[in-house]
């Protein structure tokens, strides 16, 4: 970032998972080892509104995202890249 652009397109609010929204397995077991049990388990229940796929995801799921840069303070800063999508779900 030497340039003084930002790389982030987009930043979203973390928010509560509503009712039924569950991450995929890939995206958890992705994620053990990386970051704690704790983390892990309370990640489970939150979601974004992902600008990209335009609905909510499960936040394990956008942190597995490649358009994913970080998470701060309640914000997930997102390049906003279009994705390939391998399956209909995602």
């Amino acid at each position: 970032m030497s340039s003084g652009q930002r790389q982030e397109r987009y930043v979203v609010d973390v928010e509560q998972a509503p009712e039924g929204l569950k991450p995929s397995k890939e995206s958890l077991s992705a994620l053990k080892g990386v970051v704690s049990k704790r983390f892990l388990s309370s990640m489970e229940k939150e979601a974004v509104n992902c600008p990209v796929l335009q609905r909510y995801v499960p936040f394990p799921q956008c942190m597995t995202c490649p358009n994913f840069i970080r998470r701060f303070r309640g914000k997930v800063y997102c390049r906003g890249l279009p994705i390939q999508r391998s399956d209909p779900k995602a």
